[in-house]
């Protein structure tokens, strides 16, 4: 049974780099929850879906290049290393984001769609153009 070795043999692998992921990712929330001038999940827990939405689209945008850099990367330093680049990407897409669009704290925190859309949407644009350029 070859399949049953290789598997035994890969899962030690598999559970660093999910592990790694995660907490990169969880990483990203905290940083992201700490630059937005809003209170995203108090303003989840209370049913602004503008926040949901933004919030949503920047772990997207982050989490895009992370997939990609974890899929090709030869090392947990090398996930590491380019989730760091891709933490920064979105924390500048952000606060160009509140340059660009003064307004967006207080449309977020009255929940106002447009703005979550804006913000999530062009966070996941730059993470996906993020993305692209860790292929070559």
């Amino acid at each position: 049974m070859p399949e049953i070795q290789w598997l035994a043999a890969a899962f030690p692998n598999f559970v660093r780099y999910v592990v790694v992921g995660f907490g990169l990712a969880g990483l990203f929330l905290i940083v992201y929850a700490q630059i937005t001038p809003w209170h995203e999940f108090k303003l989840i827990r209370a049913g602004n879906s503008a926040a949901a939405t933004a919030l949503v689209g920047a772990l997207l945008g982050f989490c895009l290049p992370l997939a990609n850099t974890i899929a090709q990367a030869s090392s947990l330093t090398d996930v590491v290393l380019w989730a760091l680049v891709a933490l920064v990407v979105q924390v500048i897409v952000h606060l160009v984001m509140r340059l660009a669009l003064p307004q967006l704290r207080s449309a977020i925190e009255a929940d106002q769609p447009a703005a979550g859309i804006a913000a999530g949407g062009f966070a996941v644009c730059f993470g996906l153009i993020n993305a692209a350029c860790l292929t070559s």
